[in-house]
């Protein structure tokens, strides 16, 4: 990056601070709050950066931002697609293609997560890539964060890497292996027929996993909507809940947040994620 670019990256993420409300991001005022918008410690802690790093880029100063931590602050900062693409263009980084990690997650879908903070709740892709978790979502389910290329897809590593199995009882496995399947090709069938993301990733399973190309011949076809599911904490053991889904209107994303079942001892289980936190949870390093 030039000294150029640095100092509009600075001013560009100073503009767009100012211009939040804490409320926007579920923030308190406070009585003392004596800056307009939010504060760059806050920006910092929503965008899971070191207050120091982010001083840095608003002074124009400091390393080239990575894709993620781009794709962070636009999430952090509730950028529009506009914005956002104009950000990484700031950092000298490509603008990411829909449906990876770096995806833009739509403001509106952002403010439901942040309105969902007493459940786990994320957002993922059609082809469940995760996007953003909330803290109890990575508590309950690991931390999704650090994949890339084909393994930030659940699916890719439910059928590439058997410890992505160790979330669900053994007993489950088939089922979800065939749900997971049915949803993939009515994600993919929902895709333009240009699109290459989805088709590269059907082949790439069909040649390394013999379960998938078996259910993929299956031809079933079924979007994932309402679900139950078991799952197991390394630490609290086995949580019943309910997965609930609110789809983007393109169908490219989606708001996931878990409920206890009724008649279980999981809504207690859930209420002890906060205390537990995300030790032991975290999947292995990609």
């Amino acid at each position: 990056m030039t000294a150029a670019r640095h100092r509009e990256l600075g001013a560009f993420l100073r503009s767009r601070r100012e211009r939040i409300r804490p409320a926007d991001v579920g923030l308190p005022a406070g009585p003392r709050r004596r800056v307009p918008g939010l504060r760059r410690e806050e920006v910092a802690q929503l965008a899971g950066a070191s207050v120091d790093y982010y001083n840095e880029l608003e002074r124009g100063a400091g390393s080239q931002p990575s894709e993620q931590m781009i794709a962070s602050l636009a999430r952090a900062l509730r950028l529009s697609a506009d914005e956002r693409d104009y950000l990484f263009r700031l950092a000298d980084r490509p603008v990411p293609v829909q449906g990876g990690p770096a995806s833009h997650v739509h403001p509106g879908m952002l403010d439901l997560l942040d309105r969902l903070a007493s459940t786990p709740a994320q957002v993922i892709t059609d082809l469940h890539v995760t996007l953003v978790q909330n803290p109890l979502a990575v508590a309950l389910l690991g931390d999704h964060s650090g994949f890339r290329g084909p393994r930030a897809s659940f699916v890719h590593r439910w059928f590439t890497e058997p410890d992505a199995r160790r979330l669900y009882p053994e007993s489950d496995h088939e089922a979800q292996s065939r749900a997971f399947v049915a949803d993939l090709r009515a994600a993919s069938a929902r895709r333009d027929a240009k699109d290459t993301e989805a088709a590269s990733m059907i082949r790439s399973l069909l040649g390394t996993s013999p379960e998938f190309a078996a259910l993929w011949a299956d031809h079933d076809v079924a979007f994932r909507r309402d679900d139950r599911k078991r799952l197991i904490h390394p630490t609290l053991g086995l949580i019943e809940v309910n997965c609930l889904n609110l789809f983007s209107e393109d169908g490219r994303q989606r708001l996931l947040w878990f409920t206890p079942v009724a008649g279980t001892d999981s809504s207690g289980l859930l209420d002890l994620l906060a205390v537990v936190g995300t030790q032991n949870v975290v999947e292995p390093t990609p």
